[in-house]
This record gives structure tokens, C-alpha cells and sequence, in this order.
């Protein structure tokens, strides 16, 4: 195991109707704020006259600003940070998942600062303040409600660049309270909550899957979260009003992804760097877009740890022990996850897609180059594309 810190700000506030107080948690960090939302599904629901009402009853001065759309973009952003500075807003509250809590954070961080958000995504600049972040969760799935990252698409150059706007300071932009309320959950289409499930699968294996050895508990941690979020992602599938199941999603997405089963190991994020490029040159679904790498990803590198994949395929889906063939085992359970896509209506290959085999080496050599279990250059990464196509 590793040496690690462990330090979290995020409150969570858990359950039902907890959604009625988040006027009281904003009135703790600010009196004028910027609501931010995705594209309006939060007024056909009620929800953003249940925020209004309550953000209003605490005397809190609401500047609004909807349309974040999936895989959110860097002028977007810019563009909500200019009003952010011109309004003088104290805090972003941020209604929605993971696009529209990416971009508050990066709003938070550019109304803080006098250069271009986007210099801390490219390290020119290092960020030392921010505005407060608040999130009301509507989509489990990216986890950025208690995480310190922001994900966002620049397309202003040649082709578009879909990177983490980076912060040392892991407290900085993750979010001082996040309510989770798993009956906003409900009315979610089916396609998007299966996307769901495959990114918070993602954010527990890409974790899991590490050459670090001695790490027990939080193997075991990793095993019980990825179990917890493949059983109860199937049943509410089914069966979309089910609390229960949905609320075992809906935690399990948080822990997914506040770094807590990262303790004490370096995890493989070498996946997450590869589908970035497809999702931010083809607008496809971040879950769907992680359905069709991880099983290509794990095809190319499973040699490189075989008992690590073993034991993933043993204790995650229950493959029987073949003592004689670890190698067997390995690629039972990556035929296992690539199935548990399928039952959940994701893609698994380029071609269910409808995504062009092309331009392979090109986005290559723009993805970010991680790994653990096998750090990836420019030609690994055309070769898992190439496993990918189906």
C-alpha cells in the first residue's frame, strides 16, 4: 500500500425531499449566486421552482443560467464566468450532473481569476481561489458532486480537446455540500441512466485496476461498490421507481468517485484519457463511449496483470476458479462486462455505434497518455482503438 492523504469538504445531504433545503446550505457560504442548470428538463419537472422557492425563503438573489449541454464546453463556460464577474455572484449552485457540475466548478474557478479558464487546463496557470460550489444531483454518474475534477471540450481549435481542468488543491473546486435526492432520478430516460451505471463501473475499475500490491480493503471496497452498481443498475432498469435500487446507484456514484477506494493505490485511467477523444470529437455519451473502450482496453492489456483480471473476474462475476488457467478466468470476466453492457443497451464496439473507424492515429496522439497497468503511448492507443471498431 501506498502512502496517501485522505481529505474530503463535500457534505452530502441524503434522501428524500432534501432538495427543500438547499436554501438553508447556500444561505451558509453566500447571498447572491448563479443557478445553474442543463436544458430545461429541471422546470418540466418542478424541481427549479422547489430550488427557487427555497433559495428565496433565505433572502438569496438568483442569477439564472441554463443550457449546459452533455460533454459541456470550454466558451460556455467562458461565457458564464463573464456573467459571474459582471453579476458579482458569491457562489454557483449547480442543478443537473456531471456536465452541468463540471462547468460550475470551472466557472468557480474562472470568476476567481483575470486569465483564461482554460490555462489551468493546459498548466499555464496554477489556481489558488475559487467561488464556493453547491450541487442538487439529478444524473448519478460522473461522480463530480464530491470529486475534485472538471471535465471540458475546447473546440475552438482545429479539433476539439476534451481535457480535466487541473487543480493542485484537491479541496478547491470540489463541492462544499451536494443533496442527493434519488427520486429525482425516476423520470430519467432508460439510455441515460444505463450511461450512468457504465460511468460510475468505470470510475471503480479505473481505480481497481492497479499493478499496486497489498491492497486489500480496498480491493474489497472496489469489488462491493462495482457488485452493488452492477445488481441494483439492472433492476432499475426495470423497474425506474425502485428507491431502493436507485439510491444504491446514487451512493455508489459518489464513492465512486471522491477518491476514497483510491487509497493507498495508483490506479489505470488510461481508458477514461482514450474515450475522451471519442466522446469530444463525436458527441457520443460518455457512459456509452466508456462501453465500448473498457472491454477493448482490458483485451490489450489484461497480459500485462493476468491475476489482477482474475480476480476481478472471480469476485466482481463470480467466474469459477480454473487453477490451471488464470488467462481463462481473465477473459471469461472480460466477456462477462462486456454482456452486463449489452443487457444494459450500450454499445460495446464503433460499429453499434455508428462511430467511423478513421482517425485513429490522429486522435492517438492528441489523448492523454496514462496507465498502471500498462502505460499507454500513441500506439497502444491506436491498437485498443482497433479492438474497439467490432
Amino acid at each position: 500500500m501506498e502512502n496517501f492523504v485522505y481529505e474530503r469538504c463535500t457534505k452530502i445531504i441524503f434522501g428524500k425531499e432534501t432538495e427543500k433545503l438547499v436554501g438553508r446550505e447556500v444561505k451558509k457560504f453566500a447571498k447572491k449566486i448563479m443557478l445553474l442548470y442543463g436544458m430545461g428538463s429541471i422546470k418540466e419537472s418542478g424541481l427549479f421552482d422547489t430550488v427557487l422557492k427555497s433559495l428565496k425563503n433565505e433572502g438569496i438573489e438568483v442569477i439564472e443560467h441554463g443550457g449546459v449541454r452533455p460533454n459541456p464546453t470550454l466558451n460556455f463556460a467562458r461565457e458564464a464566468i463573464k456573467i459571474a464577474k459582471e453579476k458579482k455572484v458569491e457562489m454557483i449552485l449547480a442543478v443537473g450532473g456531471g456536465s452541468v457540475i463540471d462547468t460550475a466548478k470551472a466557472i468557480a474557478l474562472g470568476a476567481k481569476y483575470s486569465g483564461d479558464v482554460w490555462d489551468f487546463a493546459e498548466k499555464k496557470a496554477i489556481a489558488t481561489e475559487a467561488l464556493p460550489v453547491g450541487v442538487i444531483l439529478t444524473i448519478p454518474a460522473a461522480g463530480s458532486e464530491s470529486s475534485q475534477y472538471s471535465v471540458l471540450t475546447n473546440e475552438d481549435g482545429p479539433y476539439p480537446l476534451k481535457r480535466d481542468v487541473i487543480v493542485e488543491n484537491n479541496q478547491l473546486i470540489r463541492p462544499q455540500f451536494a443533496i442527493l435526492n434519488p427520486v429525482l432520478t425516476f423520470t430519467l430516460p432508460p439510455f441515460q441512466t444505463a450511461c450512468g451505471v457504465s460511468d460510475i463501473l468505470a470510475h471503480v475499475m479505473e481505480r481497481y485496476f492497479t499493478n499496486v500490491k497489498d491492497v486489500d480493503l480496498t480491493d474489497r471496497l472496489c469489488e462491493a461498490t462495482m457488485k452493488t452498481v452492477i445488481n441494483n443498475g439492472l433492476i432499475v432498469m426495470k423497474e425506474p421507481e425502485n428507491y431502493s435500487a436507485r439510491a444504491e446507484v446514487m451512493w455508489a456514484g459518489s464513492i465512486a468517485h471522491n477518491d476514497l477506494l483510491a487509497t493507498g493505490r495508483a490506479g489505470d485511467f488510461a481508458s477514461h484519457m482514450i474515450e475522451h477523444e471519442l466522446s469530444g470529437n463525436y458527441d457520443i455519451a460518455h457512459g456509452a463511449g466508456l462501453s465500448i473502450i473498457f472491454p477493448a482496453w482490458m483485451k490489450y492489456v489484461y497480459k500485462y496483470n493476468v491475476a489482477r483480471f482474475a480476480q476481478f473476474a472471480a469476485r466482481v462475476w463470480n467466474v469459477d476458479d480454473n487453477f490451471f488457467s488464470p488467462e481463462a478466468m481473465a477473459l471469461e470476466g472480460i466477456n462477462r462486462i462486456t454482456n452486463f453492457y449489452k443487457e444494459l443497451g450500450l454499445p460495446t464496439t464503433l460499429k453499434e455505434a455508428k462511430i467511423p473507424a478513421v482517425r485513429f492515429e490522429e486522435m492517438a496522439e492528441k489523448a492523454v497518455k496514462l496507465g498502471n497497468i500498462k502505460k499507454t503511448n500513441a500506439e497502444d492507443i491506436v491498437e485498443i482503438y482497433k479492438l474497439s471498431v467490432g
